[in-house]
């Protein structure tokens, strides 16, 4: 909601270190079961830490966001929650397993013979809509939002399209990994620490949100990471197509 009062205001160039919770908003604990999660409350998903107003944010700027570090808390979770996720007719059953993993980010073990690289990242950052009133935190928007990109991770530059004065800024919904998507509606849920540093850019004008992540693309480049634009839409092919064409507006 763009309405939301922040509960402080950030200079261009500033850090923040965020407290954030995990998507279950502690509904769900080390103890829990897989009958947990069918009582989970929806309308109590996704939580975000903020909101923050970014000093000398107008509509028409972007807000550049740098991930500088991750805190991890060491335990997290993974559920098969009934009704909610792509294979929900082949998978009805719910199944909530957890992860106790090392503050080194070690690969983490699922059962006795897997182990899951840990990369941890921001499932949910963005900026407040324009459009008044409250507004779902689940689906990802223009201005970011729940977007789950794996990539959104330590050394990566992302960039919000700003709507509202001040940008109004929210991050949570960390997790340990993830892969490309969620294909039963859950990554490695995890509460995190995070640590931001906001700046500018001024008449932007950014469609979509982009990011930068960091290192080589190639040995044989001398390129920091790569490049990516995103799109929005009502399916995916208007949002593909609204993603090339953000492509070949950056080039």
């Amino acid at each position: 909601n763009r309405d939301f009062k922040p509960v402080r205001t950030v200079a261009p160039g500033e850090s923040v270190h965020f407290e954030t919770h995990d998507a279950s908003s502690g509904q769900l604990t080390r103890d829990s079961n897989a009958d947990d999660l069918k009582r989970l409350d929806l309308s109590r998903v996704n939580p975000v830490t903020g909101p923050l107003f970014i000093d000398g944010a107008k509509p028409g700027d972007a807000l550049k966001v740098t991930v500088l570090s991750f805190e991890p808390s060491g335990w997290g979770w993974t559920g098969n929650i009934p009704g909610f996720g792509l294979l929900t007719d082949q998978f009805p059953d719910a199944k909530l397993h957890h992860w106790h993993y090392d503050a080194s980010l070690a690969p983490a073990m699922y059962g006795p013979g897997g182990r899951v690289p840990l990369k941890p990242m921001c499932g949910t950052i963005g900026v407040a809509p324009a459009e008044p009133g409250l507004h779902s935190i689940i689906p990802p928007r223009n201005v970011g939002g729940n977007m789950d990109v794996r990539d959104i991770a330590e050394g990566t530059q992302l960039w919000l399209p700003i709507e509202v004065e001040g940008g109004i800024f929210s991050v949570g919904d960390t997790h340990a990994a993830q892969g490309d998507g969620e294909v039963c509606g859950t990554a490695i849920e995890s509460a995190f620490d995070v640590s931001l540093k906001f700046e500018l850019v001024k008449d932007a004008k950014l469609r979509a949100p982009r990011y930068q992540t960091p290192g080589p693309v190639s040995r044989h480049l001398d390129a920091k990471g790569y490049e990516v634009t995103t799109g929005i839409g009502p399916d995916l092919m208007s949002g593909a197509r609204m993603a090339v064409a953000e492509m070949v507006e950056l080039l």
